[in-house]
């Protein structure tokens, strides 16, 4: 009898933990189950040299100077739509799933770091045809293309940087990390990860970006949790939250960066301090910074109306064709005629 009760708790036991794996065990999403919702048109899928598909939009003003715009860690294309609908009717912008990130996932030799993204981004514009461009990114994003602005300076005409990423710094007391990135970076709890990815903790980290709730969606967090579970995310995340920082090195060439820049930052960015939005205007000369007051770590989400005209405003005054510098004239004399010559600048 004693045996019998042992064997049907035994059973129990293994009827709840199956309940319980069924209930948060997660496994990888694919194209066919997101392409429809998240990749209406103008998305395209395009092969490139390195073997990776990239999940891209071209869009906007065909005709006008060309933007390009980097997403931020764990999120998408997606989160420049609000800048698109507002500026497309002057610019042609172009953005991009980055490796590892919505829906064009995992590429091959799983390279996520900064290097791997640069590479990516010129293979894409490359691919597009797009020769000269304004370039911007959030988080994660702008420390990838101030590190593109390093690296192609006569193929970027602007810098856009949006609470950006690419300056070294210690972790500060208060600072509002998310319970996903925090888990990505713990042995043990990562690997598990790959297999256990509530909802809940996708909902925590984009309520942590916002201070104004209302702009945070049902749809919204939908997204991110659909496109995190892409195939091959959950892992890429893994690979690049293991890489060492690479910060330093992008801030050591700041200060070659000759183009306008723009630095826009939320006040109350909980992840990346309002601070290195001076610390950049320090080290980029000429940097023009423009801080949202209760505003958070996606401005163009967040206030996309205020961010988007900002943008505006810099690139009419950045992409202006410049002056051409007064030409002094003296006086030549030809046969008792007086004719006005250009004087050499030399």
């Amino acid at each position: 009898m004693v045996k019998r009760i042992f064997q049907g708790v035994g059973l129990l036991i293994v009827l709840a933990l199956v309940v319980i794996a069924v209930s948060v065990v997660r496994f990888d999403k694919t194209k066919d189950e997101l392409a429809a919702k998240y990749a209406g048109a103008p998305s395209q899928f395009i092969e490139l040299p390195s073997g990776a598909v990239a999940h891209v939009r071209d869009q906007g003003n065909m005709q006008g100077p060309a933007l390009v715009l980097i997403h931020g860690s764990n999120a998408s294309l997606h989160t420049w739509e609000p800048w698109v609908a507002l500026l497309g009717a002057k610019y042609r912008i172009v953005t991009m799933d980055m490796p590892g990130h919505g829906l064009t996932g995992a590429v091959p030799g799983d390279d996520y770091s900064r290097a791997g993204m640069v590479a990516f981004t010129h293979e894409v514009l490359q691919k597009l045809g797009v020769a000269h461009y304004a370039i911007g990114g959030n988080s994660m994003g702008g420390g990838v293309a101030a590190q593109y602005a390093e690296d192609y300076p006569g193929e970027v005409t602007a810098l856009i940087l949006v609470d950006a990423a690419g300056l070294p710094r210690e972790r500060q007391p208060g600072e509002k990390i998310p319970l996903g990135f925090r888990l990505a970076q713990m042995p043990v709890l990562n690997k598990i990860m790959l297999y256990v990815s509530p909802r809940s903790i996708f909902a925590e980290g984009v309520r942590k970006v916002f201070v104004d709730q209302s702009k945070v969606t049902e749809e919204m967090i939908d997204r991110y949790y659909d496109l995190n579970l892409y195939d091959g995310n959950r892992k890429a995340t893994g690979i690049r939250f293991r890489y060492p920082p690479t910060d330093q090195a992008v801030a050591e060439k700041l200060g070659q960066i000759a183009v306008p820049v723009l630095v826009l930052w939320g006040e109350k960015d909980g992840l990346i301090p309002v601070a290195n939005a001076y610390e950049f205007q320090k080290r980029i000369s000429g940097a023009k910074v423009v801080v949202y007051p209760d505003v958070g770590h996606i401005p163009m989400e967040e206030v996309p109306e205020r961010s988007a005209a900002d943008v505006d405003s810099f690139l009419a005054a950045a992409l202006a064709p410049k002056a051409a510098a007064p030409v002094e004239t003296a006086p030549v004399h030809h046969d008792g005629k007086v004719e006005i010559m250009p004087v050499s600048p030399e």
